[in-house]
Order: C-alpha cells, then structure tokens, then sequence
C-alpha cells in the first residue's frame, strides 16, 4: 500500500489520527518509534530548524530536501504543510509533482497570501485570497496529481483572521467542493469554542483535521465526540528539542563539565542504532571492492637497545624522534596508508610501552630471545593480512605504499641502494634476488636467499625490516613458527625473521621482493636518534 493510500484512509477513518511534526530525519524517525502513524511536515518546524521565520524565507526547494531526508529516513506518511503553494496554481502544481516524485503522502494548502506569515503572529490583520483563486488551486492540485490517493488538505484561516464562523463554513464548503480531500481548520482562541461552533454546522462528508495548539488543555475525546477524528501536534517536537537544548547548553556553559548532562542525554550508540549504522556494516562485505582488504601491522619492539643511559627506563620503541616517541611515528606512518589495527610486541621495560590504541603482547623473556620469539608470543595476530614491521626502522610514506600495492602473498621491501648507506652495522639482512638486479616496478621479482654471510656478489639489496603476509602466509608463517620451537627451541630462540623466511621459502611460499632506494633508516644508536631527528 502506497503511503498516500495509508494517508488518505487514516483521515477518512473514523479511529482517531494523530498526525506528529517533524522537521528533519532524525525527528521522522523518533516519531515513527513513538507509534505514531503519520508525520505532519511543519513549516513552522522546518523554518525554525533550519534558522529562518515562517515567512516562506525558505525556499521551497529547500523545504523539499528536508522532505526527502524525512521520507527516507521512516516509511510513515508525511502530510507538508505547503503555506500557501509558494505561489499561485502554477506553483501549486509543481510542487505536487516533487513531492510525488519523493514519496511524500500529501500537502495542505492554506487561504492566505504568498508570502504568508504564521497564523499565531498578528492573524486578524493578515489577508486572505479570494475564494475563486484558492479554488482554482486546489483543483490545480487534483488535476496534477498521479497517484489517485495523493492527499491534498484545504485549510481555512477565516477564525484566525477573525471573519468569523460564516465565512469559515463558506469557505470549508467551496474547497471540500473543489476537490479537497480534508479540511483543517484553524483557530488561535485559547478554548476550543470556534471549532465546536463549526462542527455544530459541518454537514458534509469531508473529514476535518484540527490542530489543538493554542488549546491543549481541552481532551481530543471532546473533539471526538464532535467527529473530529483527525489531530496535529504541529510543532512539539521542535519545541522539546529547544526546551532541552537550552536547559543543557545553558548548564554545560556554567559548569564546563560534561559529567553535569551524561546521565541526562542519549549515549553515543543510540545516534548510530538511529543512523542505522548495523545496516551498514552488515552489507559492507557484501559491496566493498577485494581491494578494500583490512590490513593488520605488527610492530617488533621487545628489546632494550644499545644507547646506553637513553634506554635506562625505557626501551628504544619509546624513544623521542621529531618530538614524539618512535612507537607513535610507526602508528601514524600506518595510520596514513589506513592501517588501524596495530599490534605491539613488548618486552624490556614493557610497563614504559602503554601508547592508547594499539593492542600489546609480552616477550617476558626478551632478555634471553630473539625476533622469532617475539613474533611467537603474537601468533594469534598472525592472519590475513598483516604487515611485520622492526620497530627500530623509520621509512617514506612511498615504500609502505608499494609493500602494500605489489603483488604476494608474502613480499618485503628491499633497498637497492644498500652500498650508498655506508653502514658499519654488526649485522644486516643482505639480499640476493631472481631477475634483473634492484628492478624497481618488477612484479617477478622473488628472494632467493637473505643474510649476512651472502657473497658480495650476489647481493642486490639490503631488507629494510617490512615484510607483508597475506592469503594465507600470516597463518603459515604462524604454524612455523610453533614448528621451528618444537623442532630445536634452543635454535629458535636465538633465530630471527631472515631465518623465518627461509623456512617458509623451504615451504614452498614465494617471497616477492620490492625495491627502494634509500628512504628509510636504522636507529642503532644515539647518533641515529639526531640524524632522524635533522631529517624529520
């Protein structure tokens, strides 16, 4: 059933109706959650919301996008409260064929000149349009229309501009003849005596919608009674709204606290059960490209370091480069390239390693071990696809970029600039590799072996410490692990990531290789820290 449809047969209905307001999306939807059955699309709401006067200074136009929001955001029946039809017969029928076009139930037409002005602000010295011109309106409107059942309600001013009960019923008479589905009419007394005088002579079939603003206090069962069955509460969502704002707003100013409205607000994840978030993340997996795989990095940091006092009480992972710690620069080099999920090994001095975000795992006997035993105490975090990163490196943007982009399911990063570093480390992850020497875009290129004791003519580059696992190589590189422990565990603790890569290589698994030039850098020793430091 269409929602006109849904809206035309509640108004006709002899059960009462409670038509709510709504000024955007989120009130939509709050009111469909209340129960109630359709929405009444507030001018007065709608303007205020968006911080003009009723006074048509929103455009129409702009009122339709509101519209739109509401219709999508509930499947309730929305009557607009469309002012005067921004204009004259020709306005009136465009405006149906867009609210039509987004699924809107129906409008309600008012007697009085474009631009209009609210009824409750001087309404006896407002004008109202000749009855002929609102008639021809009104029949505009039917003529338009597509759907048989769209609503179109006529509403009389004649009480707010105080032409009294005759001029109401002759004009209530002349629309509901012109075609109007229902009549509204309105009054601004504080009692409900206009509108019971009315019912006392309304003798046609056309169902008349009321709106109790101005009389609260009177019961709708006295309205009922009268056959009035048909109510809008025109403009109370609004109006909590601001009664809750300013008490709130008005308190967090004088307290600066927001402990001072926690308890008296909606949590956080209301706003996203309201948003519909759950929806979304459900079909996530159905419709993101492959390409948006969720990558995982870990980051080796279980050891102390050799800068002497510098590492007294912290490791060198919490040392400071550029003004922040080690650890933080690889989670923003991560971060950049959309890498949340960050796992951190720890060992010396692990207690000092608390930055908030990533998860942690303990190497509590890093005094006596080496990388491999590191890696094993985060076994678990090894699957999918996950980067394993030294935590004593720093690298360009560019090279984690094309770790990421090559083709593998396991690739690490080599620098073919490895002879220009002139290091005089103790130890370094030379590389020999199939293919032309240090091609930089070659997706063939594989490792054929690594370590320090390669012949020098064989080597084409050197590791910088970032290998990728992904496609099932983290988990194989998991189940190594715990097999090279269980083989020699006195080997293995003094093994390091080269050594796991060459028995993944005995396993089968294809390591690719892609190259850099330079770009990155150890931090070995205290010089490193300053030379990091001038770079950054």
């Amino acid at each position: 059933m269409s929602r006109s449809k849904v809206l035309k047969q509640l108004l006709r209905s002899k059960d009462s109706t409670i038509l709510m307001e709504a000024h955007n999306g989120l009130s939509a939807k709050l009111a469909q959650e209340a129960g109630f059955p359709a929405l009444w699309g507030s001018g007065l709401s709608i303007s205020a919301a968006l911080g003009v006067r009723d006074n048509n200074e929103a455009s129409w136009t702009q009122v339709l996008e509101v519209l739109e929001f509401m219709a999508d955001a509930t499947d309730l029946p929305i009557l607009l409260d469309g002012d005067t039809g921004y204009g004259n017969f020709n306005n009136v029928r465009r405006l149906v064929k867009k609210l039509e076009q987004r699924s809107v139930a129906g409008v309600c037409l008012e007697d009085k000149l474009f631009p209009k002005t609210n009824s409750f602000i001087d309404g006896e010295k407002q004008p109202l349009a000749e009855v002929d011109e609102f008639c021809g309106k009104l029949k505009a409107a039917k003529d338009t229309q597509n759907d048989p059942d769209f609503v179109v309600v006529a509403r009389t001013e004649a009480f707010i501009a105080d032409w009294g009960l005759q001029e109401a019923l002759l004009r209530a008479t002349a629309y509901a003849e012109s075609g109007a589905d229902c009549i509204l009419v309105h009054s601004a007394k504080k009692d409900a005596r206009e509108i019971m005088a009315f019912m006392d002579h309304w003798k046609l079939e056309t169902p008349v919608v009321i709106v109790p603003t101005k009389y609260p206090s009177e019961p709708l069962e006295t309205f009922r009674k009268a056959g009035i069955h048909n109510f809008i509460f025109a403009n109370h969502a609004l109006r909590s709204v601001i009664t809750a704002l300013q008490r709130n707003l008005r308190k967090l100013k004088e307290t600066e606290s927001l402990m001072s409205i926690e308890a008296e607000i909606a949590p956080v994840k209301e706003i996203f059960r309201l948003q519909n978030m759950d929806e979304l993340q459900q079909v996530e997996a159905r419709y993101l490209p492959e390409t948006k795989k969720k990558t995982r990095a870990l980051i080796l940091g279980a050891s102390k370091g050799n800068f002497g006092p510098l590492t007294e009480d912290k490791p060198k992972l919490m040392l400071f480069v550029g003004g922040k710690p080690v650890l933080s620069w690889h989670v923003e080099a991560f971060n950049r390239q959309g890498i949340k999920d960050i796992g951190v090994v720890r060992g010396f001095k692990k207690e000092s390693v608390d930055l908030t975000g990533p998860s942690y795992f303990d190497n509590d006997r890093h005094a006596e071990t080496g990388e491999l035993a590191s890696l094993l105490s985060a076994k678990d975090y090894l699957r999918g696809e996950t980067i394993v990163a030294y935590g004593d490196i720093m690298f360009d943007d560019h090279i984690l970029q094309g770790l990421l982009s090559h083709e593998g399911d396991a690739v690490i990063a080599v620098d073919a600039a490895w002879k220009l570093r002139q290091r005089d480390d103790e130890k370094r992850d030379l590389v020999s590799t199939t293919g032309v020497s240090a091609p930089l875009h070659d997706e063939n290129c594989q490792l054929k072996a690594i370590g320090a004791g390669l012949p020098a003519n064989e080597v084409t580059g050197e590791w910088v410490g970032l290998l990728l696992l992904r496609n099932g190589a983290a988990e194989k590189a998991a189940e190594t692990l715990v097999s090279m422990r269980a083989k020699d565990a006195a080997a293995f603790d003094r093994a390091d990531v080269p050594q796991l890569l060459r028995e993944l290589m005995s396993a089968g698994v294809e390591v690719k290789v892609v190259h850099t030039f330079g770009h990155w850098r150890d931090l070995d020793a205290e010089k490193d820290l300053v030379e990091s430091d001038l770079a950054s």
